[in-house]
């Protein structure tokens, strides 16, 4: 990693530095702002491994704020499936990247009741639900959200009472938006 030591090139000590901070070898806050230097995609795709970190460090309050930013910048700069990740991990971290939905349809009927049950999950559980209903095993849900299986299946445990059913198959009759 010498190399990137004596490059002039802002990106290569920006990456180097997130690599390092990943591997514990560097602090984080030192990436965050040599990436600044480096331009906005670069500093929101430090912003996201950070956040991702926190997330997984369990301290969620401190990665929403990462995340949030990333997910600022990779929408103002077109980046979708960079945007799509930190709006997952987001999720991820107990905070909602899109509106509350209304709990009744427009017109008063109880198909918007029939949602209510989906309005009480977790930013978590709904999207776990939802890749359940989708016919995922847990470990795949696991695999797509960087979860253990066994928790998976607690979120699932968590959400079946909520959604009012008893089952994995009963999932796939809701309307579950992922």
């Amino acid at each position: 990693m010498a190399w990137s030591d004596a490059s002039d090139s802002g990106w290569v000590r920006a990456v180097t530095n997130r690599s390092r901070a990943l591997l514990e070898q560097a602090d984080p806050e030192a990436a965050l702002v040599e990436a600044a230097h480096a331009g906005t995609f670069e500093q929101a795709r430090t912003e996201l491994v950070h956040g991702e970190w926190l997330r997984r460090q369990r301290r969620p309050a401190r990665a929403r704020a990462h995340l949030r930013a990333a997910l600022s910048a990779f929408d103002r700069l077109g980046a979708a499936p960079w945007a799509e990740r930190a709006r997952t991990e987001l999720r991820a971290a107990g905070a909602s990247s899109e509106p509350a939905a209304e709990t009744r349809g427009s017109d008063g009927s109880s198909a918007g009741v029939e949602r209510a049950g989906v309005e009480t999950l977790t930013p978590q559980e709904r999207r776990i639900a939802a890749l359940a209903a989708d016919g995922l095993s847990n470990r795949d849900i696991g695999a797509r959200l960087y979860l253990s299986p066994r928790t998976v299946g607690y979120h699932l445990y968590k959400a079946y009472p909520k959604l009012g059913v008893t089952g994995r198959g009963e999932l796939a009759k809701l309307e579950l938006m992922a």
